[in-house]
């Protein structure tokens, strides 16, 4: 079990906050607004009202021992960046926070900040992704083209063999696991006949993923 804090319990903090609490992690909420902590006090580990700008403040709590810090506010600028050059200064890592803008981005990037945010851009392009691929459930970008996706076998496809579906895609594809129920096989044979609701694990570059798509739905 991981221990994170997350400084700022808006819609995005909270949300991560939950989540975290969901995976089994010990959360410590921070906010400014006694409202807002209050509100989740019950849901999470910990919850403090405490200003996020104020050196003392991020020092009294400990965050030394956090696995991870999460700055979520992102819309105040200059809360966000006080912040981080304050947890900066106290020696917190790893950090991830949220960024508003471009020029937020560069700031923090010359900050040192390990890791940096773009929830409602990376939210659209997920977005855009279901959308153009409904058969999608999930993917996961590795960089330099590569995703990893889970797409939902359509049920025409019942009977197919793996090395039949994917025989003809422009560049390899590597079927990582199959997901059957309640069991998941690591590395498929590739005459493993398709069964309806199957849920196929690839890799592949995005291009190629993109070409196979007509054939899984």
């Amino acid at each position: 079990m991981g221990q994170f804090a997350v400084l700022g319990l808006g819609r995005f903090g909270a949300a991560a906050a939950h989540e975290l609490i969901r995976l089994g992690h010990s959360v410590l909420g921070v906010d400014s607004d006694s409202k807002l902590v209050n509100h989740y006090a019950d849901d999470l580990t910990r919850a403090v009202i405490a200003d996020a700008t104020d050196k003392q403040a991020l020092e009294e709590l400990g965050l030394q021992n956090m696995d991870a810090v999460l700055v979520a506010m992102g819309s105040d600028l200059q809360a966000n960046l006080l912040s981080v050059v304050h947890l900066k200064s106290l020696g917190i890592a790893p950090l991830w926070v949220k960024a508003s803008s471009h020029a937020h981005h560069l700031i923090l990037h010359k900050l040192g900040v390990e890791r940096i945010i773009h929830p409602e851009e990376e939210m659209g392009l997920r977005v855009a992704q279901a959308l153009s691929y409904p058969m999608v459930e999930d993917y996961i970008s590795l960089g330099n083209g590569d995703f990893i996706v889970e797409v939902h076998v359509a049920e025409r496809l019942e009977g197919e063999s793996l090395e039949k579906l994917l025989q003809s895609s422009p560049t390899p594809v590597h079927v990582v696991a199959l997901k059957r129920r309640a069991e998941l096989m690591v590395a498929p044979s590739p005459d493993l006949a398709l069964q309806k609701k199957d849920v196929l694990v690839l890799l592949s570059q995005l291009s190629t993923l993109k070409a196979i798509a007509p054939k899984l739905v």
